[in-house]
């Protein structure tokens, strides 16, 4: 039975601009139909009737050749370019790859299987909590979304997983273990290939010769606690726009904004201008609208987007901000507070009055004040949660006083020690540096330390 023709066109080519990238053309009626399967075979669209293949192992011209077969057999028209046909066509081989006894059938299997992990972690389904550097090339560990932590080893089109584990607590453990000195936390700097195949899934002209090269700025996924700190002031008008229960007030100066709550016992105050490690943001919860304030917190400018949110969706829950007048911080209250910190594993200290939770590599942080917290009427933080290079020296902060609902606190943690959010980078352009060129040694599918070049 013959397959009904689709009116759709697709139109295969090699990318201007890009080596061994190809593009795909789209026109006809049901052009989306077409964009819908070259989607799931990982083109990614630029514009509405333009799509781009653009792979870490520069295997382009193989799958383009698989989609058309795919699209043909769904009824809809496919062309493949000369240039791209002779593209398909064409030999080579990876230079000194360091699994000589893999066939090219099988080479294309280790490296589909890197181009997935890269595309796990583009997209958010996995996230990478640390890297550090081991014999020359890159080792990372990181958790799905699906709840399993993985060892991941290699670059680019070499990257595998060589080890997995129950949860980010043991991974984490077991890489400290391993890479303790040199181990950062996030994922890795994007490659010299990486950084390419994302140029040519964002643009098809081929950059003017006589303009200077520009930096390429990239978008990573990291922990919350390492975010940018976005617009504060549109995260703030978007939480009024969804809370009908909420009103923002204009005070005599443009500097300043105050969002209140119907009930007058919640407000809170939004500094404008306020430098990035000063205090932007102030939440007060009152018995009644004319009583002295119960509790109160404070949030630095540079406070990242995502937990700044997370703040705000807490204050939104009914009652959150009530807790009894006048009772002590209990140890009950400082376990259910904490309560996400410990089940991730975090390093719990006690030092004198400050008790502290924090990551395995101390980039981000909570303490609690036992003195603090017996003195309700002091001027310091009971609560102090951070991120940085230390807690005296931290890139943004918030702190609560004495009765600071643990509900809240807790949701705070919960959005530091699992949540992800978005950071921009502009890399700055190095000089370029000798290198010693070695042979490499034939190394087992699961170690491969060597970023191998293509050659025809």
């Amino acid at each position: 039975m013959t397959t009904p023709a689709i009116d759709a066109h697709v139109r295969l080519d090699t990318h201007p601009a890009h080596s061994s990238a190809v593009t795909a053309t789209l026109a006809g009626t049901r052009h989306r139909t077409a964009q819908a399967l070259l989607a799931a075979r990982g083109f990614e669209a630029v514009d509405e009737h333009t799509l781009v293949l653009a792979r870490i192992d520069h295997e382009e011209p193989y799958w383009a050749e698989n989609a058309a077969q795919a699209l043909t057999a769904e009824g809809i028209t496919t062309e493949i370019t000369p240039r791209l046909r002779e593209a398909i066509d064409e030999e080579w081989s990876w230079a000194n790859y360091p699994m000589p006894w893999c066939t090219r059938e099988e080479i294309r299997e280790v490296s589909n299987e890197a181009q997935k992990i890269y595309d796990d972690i583009r997209h958010g389904r996995l996230v990478v909590h640390a890297h550090a550097h081991d014999s020359g090339t890159t080792v990372a560990v990181g958790t799905y979304r699906d709840g399993k932590s993985v060892y991941l080893h290699g670059e680019n089109h070499l990257r595998q997983i060589t080890d997995t584990f129950g949860s980010p607590a043991k991974s984490l453990a077991a890489f400290e273990r391993l890479h303790g000195d040199t181990m950062r936390p996030g994922p890795a700097p994007m490659t010299d290939t990486e950084r390419q195949t994302a140029a040519a899934r964002t643009t098809l002209g081929a950059p003017a010769a006589e303009k200077p090269e520009q930096p390429v700025q990239r978008t990573e996924m990291v922990p919350a606690y390492a975010a940018d700190p976005g617009d504060h002031d549109a995260i703030l008008d978007q939480f009024l726009a969804e809370h009908g229960d909420w009103e923002k007030w204009r005070t005599w100066s443009d500097d300043t904004s105050h969002a209140i709550h119907e009930s007058q016992t919640l407000r809170v105050e939004r500094i404008h201008e306020a430098d990035p490690r000063e205090t932007a943001w102030t939440v007060a919860a009152y018995e009644t609208p004319v009583s002295d304030r119960m509790w109160h917190l404070t949030m630095t400018g540079a406070t990242p987007a995502p937990v700044v949110k997370t703040l705000l969706n807490g204050l939104a829950e009914e009652d959150a901000w009530e807790t009894a007048i006048g009772s002590p911080t209990t140890e009950k209250t400082v376990t259910a507070a904490t309560r996400p910190l410990t089940d991730a594993g975090w390093k719990h200290t006690v030092d004198g009055r400050w008790i502290r939770w924090e990551t395995l590599q101390g980039d981000v942080g909570v303490q609690f004040d036992a003195f603090a917290a017996q003195n309700p009427h002091s001027t310091l933080a009971t609560w102090t949660l951070w991120a940085g290079p230390s807690i005296d020296r931290p890139a943004w902060t918030i702190t609560a006083s004495p009765y600071t609902p643990a509900g809240l606190l807790a949701d705070l943690a919960e959005n530091l020690a699992h949540d992800t959010g978005i950071r921009t980078h502009t890399p700055v352009k190095m000089k370029p540096t000798a290198h010693l060129t070695t042979t490499p040694t034939a190394l087992p599918p699961t170690a491969a330390t060597t970023q191998p070049g293509r050659s025809r």
